[in-house]
Formats: structure tokens, C-alpha cells, sequence
């Protein structure tokens, strides 16, 4: 049984504090000061007013549909996010920030310890959520979910500072580690890494899925009854502040089409499906 962290703690106060109806003077004052502290472009959302919590301003969705690029092999950014880091796995390398590297290893962890060998020498894409930014997360393309980890563990911050000085920031945050296939069965994992104020993130097909919560033991969902395939564009949840998705494919499937150091766009192509 673990232990909670300092950071899941502050995160769960931070939570109670951005869930909290205040009287609707106060929450337009706070949401306003929010908007303004971090410069929210809020021109495709609803009025900062309207938003009854500070977490329904965090997890607003778009007020009209984002255009998605439906053309063959498109695989679209899931989120509007900042690229850090993408290329390719050097065996089971994949780099958290220039010269900081983690193991797909120790991030997928033994559950999926045979499945991260098939990904060695593939690709991968590391999307960073600022606190600023729309935090719903959707389906870079269509994909069946076989199964998903929800790991447990700390909620560090994950902005650049925290990239740059904690080694295995990945691996030490709490996660949810989507596996899933291609209409070709070939393997994409989409990683979902927990950060310092993210009370909450969500899979929007699976409200059993609960992080930043007691019980604190890794759980494991599997979706071998009924296959659950969804696709390019579906909403798949939300963080409740900002994070970081994380997408590796096994090798010769992907082909990435963006740069790291790049802003990027919910529903804009990042890389090209080979199959």
C-alpha cells in the first residue's frame, strides 16, 4: 500500500478549492482574475462568468467543433498542447526534455512489460499542457482501447523547470496508460501523466477510472468483452489542469510530421499512420 505524497495532498485542497461554488460574484471575480493571471484566450469558450466552479472553467469544451484532418494516415494532436520532445525510441529511450531520458520501461510499467519491447526503436510524441491551455484530451486517431493502468504515484509539476532538474518525472507521476490498436491490430499507447493541481484526470468511457484517489493501488481495466473503438477527434477526458500526454507507437507506424519546441492544436496533423 502506498503512501500519499506532499503533492497529491496540495493537489486534493487545490481541487476542493477550484470545485467550490462560490456566490456568483465571487466565482466571476475569481474566474476573471484566473483568465487574466495566465492570459486565457477564451474566444472559443463560453464567458469567463458563466462557469459556475474554477474547474468548469478549466475543463471548458470548445463552443463550436475544432476543424479535425480526416485525410488517410492523418494522426492529429489530441490536445492544443506544447511539443517537448519527439522522434524516435533509442531501444527503450525516449527523452523527457534534451539531454534527460527516461525508460518506456519503467513509465508502461511490469504490466505491460512485454508490450514496451515491441515499442523499442518506435516513435513517440511528448505534449505538454500549460495551466493556460484547453485541457480536454481526444483521440488522435481511431483507435479500440484493449486496456488501461491507472498507476498511482506523486504529482509533481511538470513544467520546463521540473523537466529540466527531476530525472523519471514521468515515471515517478501518477498516470492512466491507454493501450491500444490500430483497425490493422498494430499497438499505440497513449500515457496520461498526472501534475501538481491536477486533482482529476478522466477517461470519459470509464467513470470507474478515478485518479488522485484513494484506494492507492495500481488498477487495471481490460476491454475484451466488448471492444470499445473510438474515433479521430472523440473526447477520451480531461485533465483538471495542466499535464502532459504522452503517445508511443511500436516501430514503422508512425511517422512523426512535427518538431519538438512546437505549439500545437487539437484536431491538427502531428504524424502520418503508415500501414
Amino acid at each position: 500500500m502506498g503512501h500519499k505524497h506532499i503533492t497529491n495532498t496540495i493537489s486534493q485542497w487545490f481541487g476542493k478549492f477550484a470545485d467550490h461554488e462560490f456566490p456568483s460574484s465571487v466565482q466571476s471575480f475569481i474566474n476573471h482574475a484566473y483568465v487574466n493571471l495566465l492570459g486565457l484566450d477564451m474566444s472559443e469558450f463560453a464567458p469567463p462568468s458563466t462557469y459556475p466552479t474554477l474547474n468548469k472553467l478549466f475543463t471548458r469544451e470548445l463552443r463550436k467543433q475544432r476543424p479535425i484532418d480526416h485525410r488517410h494516415g492523418a494522426f492529429i494532436s489530441p490536445v492544443d498542447a506544447f511539443v517537448t520532445e519527439c522522434g524516435t525510441l533509442e531501444a527503450d529511450k525516449a527523452l523527457q526534455i534534451k539531454g534527460m531520458s527516461y525508460s518506456i520501461d519503467d513509465l508502461l510499467t511490469l504490466q505491460y512489460g512485454r508490450e514496451a519491447k515491441a515499442l523499442y526503436g518506435g516513435s513517440y510524441i511528448n505534449f505538454y499542457l500549460s495551466p493556460k491551455d484547453y485541457h480536454r484530451y481526444h483521440m488522435p486517431y481511431k483507435l479500440r482501447v484493449a486496456s488501461i493502468l491507472h498507476q498511482p504515484g506523486a504529482l509533481y509539476p511538470v513544467n520546463f523547470p521540473s523537466l529540466r532538474k527531476r530525472k523519471n518525472l514521468f515515471v515517478e507521476n501518477e498516470r492512466v496508460i491507454l493501450e491500444c490498436f490500430t483497425e490493422k491490430n498494430r499497438r499505440i499507447f497513449i500515457v496520461l501523466v498526472g501534475a501538481l493541481n491536477v486533482g482529476k484526470m478522466t477517461i470519459a468511457f470509464d467513470h470507474r477510472i478515478k485518479t488522485n484517489a484513494d484506494p492507492y493501488e495500481p488498477t487495471f481495466y481490460k476491454y475484451d468483452k466488448k471492444p470499445i473503438w473510438l474515433y479521430k477527434g472523440d473526447l477520451l477526458g480531461m485533465f483538471m489542469m495542466g499535464s502532459t500526454v504522452l503517445v508511443f507507437a511500436e516501430p514503422g507506424l508512425m511517422e512523426v510530421r512535427t518538431n519538438n519546441r512546437t505549439h500545437v492544436r487539437f484536431g491538427e496533423r502531428v504524424a502520418l499512420i503508415k500501414e
